[in-house]
């Protein structure tokens, strides 16, 4: 895993080796232009939610707090905000994207217009399972095919899975919780051709942090009338994972079927914060930056002290401890420190979420205390 590909990796994100023994993260700002929210000294350090501590920067706050004028008005007066960049940036039409209340939504709505009681989504395990759980609530099967030899979705036994019983194909890429991204060329291919036999959903929670030139969404399988549903949030990168916003991106007529389904409007202070973040290119480069050093600060306190990982294209390290992950949780406690939950079958690997510098340097010590 490790072996086969960080090298690779290292040339593609353009980053070098960074010397453990000084005992720092080199950054270029040292967290000076959008300090953390909590430095992490003196209360719980938070490495198990795969959140951007970094966020939200001040000009999302800003703008969400000018929006407090209009809450007394109901938000869908206020959606073409952020509807018009997201379709900007997208290259999509408005009508192609179904603004929801955190991807979470996005993910439910899809499974309740598409999955049956008695069907089937075919999906590799361990990735986020937030669709699945609630789909399983009326009767809609799992069909679960492991992973491949680098914890990435195996795609080619995805599709020996499929048949007529099949609702949808459950896509996440990078996948969560490994962090690991699927052959670009592969990906476009496999969604091609899936999308013809059955809906294909494409979660991106992630996708801001591929680093690979010319990496492909699925978004250009949605503007060629494919059968796809892309997911995308604005939870990471851009640090508003308590303010609940993202969107999906499908066929027009796809968004009229699910639009019914909604529960929730996204509120007028998530709009205009989610069109204030994605304006703020500097913050954006800025998290994506610090999220590269303390990535590569977990991959050097793993090989320390010996444990393999898998390289990553997200915001969080999926690292072997060859320990029951309840167990390294417990221990990572008594340093207040806390970790990722248990994802079967894999319980010998333990995600670490990304961090401050100080979260990252405790982190450290307190893993080559307990493991080192």
């Amino acid at each position: 895993m490790k072996n086969l590909n960080r090298r690779n990796w290292l040339r593609a994100a353009g980053l070098a080796g960074t010397a453990i023994a000084t005992g720092t993260i080199p950054g270029l700002s040292n967290e000076k232009l959008y300090p953390p929210t909590k430095s992490g000294t003196d209360d719980i350090i938070r490495l198990m939610s795969n959140e951007n501590p970094y966020g939200p920067p001040k000009s999302v706050r800003e703008a969400m707090m000018s929006a407090m004028q209009y809450g007394y008005q109901y938000p869908s007066s206020h959606y073409d905000v952020l509807l018009d960049k997201i379709a900007a940036k997208e290259g999509v039409t408005k009508d192609h994207i179904l603004l929801v209340s955190g991807s979470n939504e996005g993910l439910r709505v899809a499974g309740l217009t598409y999955c049956k009681p008695g069907r089937d989504v075919v999906t590799c395990t361990p990735t986020y399972g937030a669709l699945l759980r609630y789909v399983q609530q009326f009767g809609v099967n799992i069909v679960n095919v492991d992973l491949d030899e680098n914890l990435a979705f195996d795609l080619p036994a995805i599709e020996a899975a499929v048949n007529d019983q099949t609702d949808m194909i459950f896509y996440v890429n990078p996948n969560n919780p490994t962090g690991a991204l699927a052959d670009a060329a592969e990906s476009l291919d496999f969604c091609a051709r899936m999308s013809d036999r059955t809906l294909v959903f494409s979660d991106e929670a992630y996708g801001d942090y591929i680093e690979e030139e010319n990496y492909p969404s699925m978004v250009s399988m949605v503007k060629e009338g494919k059968n796809v549903i892309v997911s995308r949030t604005f939870s990471k990168v851009y640090g508003m994972a308590g303010v609940r916003v993202g969107y999906l991106i499908a066929k027009p007529e796809m968004i009229d079927e699910m639009r019914p389904k909604m529960m929730s409007y996204v509120h007028v202070m998530a709009l205009y914060g989610a069109a204030a973040a994605m304006e703020d290119v500097h913050f954006q480069s800025y998290a994506l930056q610090k999220n590269r050093e303390a990535r590569q600060y977990i991959y050097d306190v793993a090989d320390s002290i010996g444990m393999p990982y898998i390289p990553s294209h997200t915001n969080f390290v999926f690292v072997k401890t060859g320990i029951d992950v309840a167990e390294v949780a417990e221990r990572m406690k008594k340093h207040n420190i806390w970790v990722g939950r248990p994802f079967e079958p894999l319980r010998n690997w333990c995600r670490i979420s990304t961090g401050t510098d100080r979260d990252m340097e405790l982190w450290g010590a307190a893993m080559k205390k307990e493991f080192g």
